[in-house]
This record gives C-alpha cells, structure tokens and sequence, in this order.
C-alpha cells in the first residue's frame, strides 16, 4: 500500500494551522513518446490479441509492422507522438495474414483506438 502524501505546512493564521496542496505541473507534451494502438470492443474492453500483428503506412510506403500484446496493445516503437502524417493502420492475424481491420490514423495523436 502506498505511503499517504500531506499537504505541505506553509504558516498559521490566528493559532489555526493553514496547509495548502501543492499540485503536480500541468502536463505540457504526450505522456506515450511512440504510436501506441489499442484494439477494443464497442464496449470498451480490450480483445484478446494473442497472434495479431499491425502494419502501418503512408501511402503506399510501409512505415512499421508490430506485433499486438495479448492485452489489444501495439507499440510502434519508430513513429514519435504527437503524429505530424496520416498513416493507414492494416491489422492481420499472424497464422493465416487474414486482414481484420483497416483504420486512418490522423496526424497529431499519441495513440488511437480501433473498436470493434
């Protein structure tokens, strides 16, 4: 269990003691530094990705091929975020390369979503 975090003291006023939270700086860039995919049910829930891959391209030029975790995940460990190109994202299952999935991801994003 995590340690409890108290606000810092910062002084009194007449015999009461006065604290004052200090907060975290605001986020200023992507909190993901690659491309990151996730593959989900019309509900939200990540699908079982054991033995998908992913190909991403732009145009007709083959950016990267990653392979999913088994939780919906892919990581294109080539492409930093935020975006600055539109790339098709092709997803395939690894056994047979049957194509499930084609989506346009937009440039200016850190991750994307693919549901259903």
């Amino acid at each position: 269990m995590a340690a409890r975090v108290k606000p810092k003291m910062i002084g009194s006023s007449k015999g009461k003691v006065v604290k004052k939270a200090v907060l975290a700086p605001q986020q200023s860039g992507p909190i993901f530094s690659r491309l990151t995919v996730v593959w989900v049910t019309d509900g939200g829930i990540p699908f079982n990705t054991t033995g998908f891959f992913a190909r991403l391209s732009r145009g007709n030029t083959l950016v990267s091929t990653a392979n999913f975790d088994r939780f919906g995940v892919v990581r294109f460990n080539n492409v930093t975020t935020l975006t600055t190109a539109t790339f098709t994202l092709r997803i395939f299952r690894s056994s047979d390369g049957a194509l499930f999935r084609t989506r346009t991801i937009p440039a200016g994003v850190e991750t994307f979503a693919v549901i259903g």
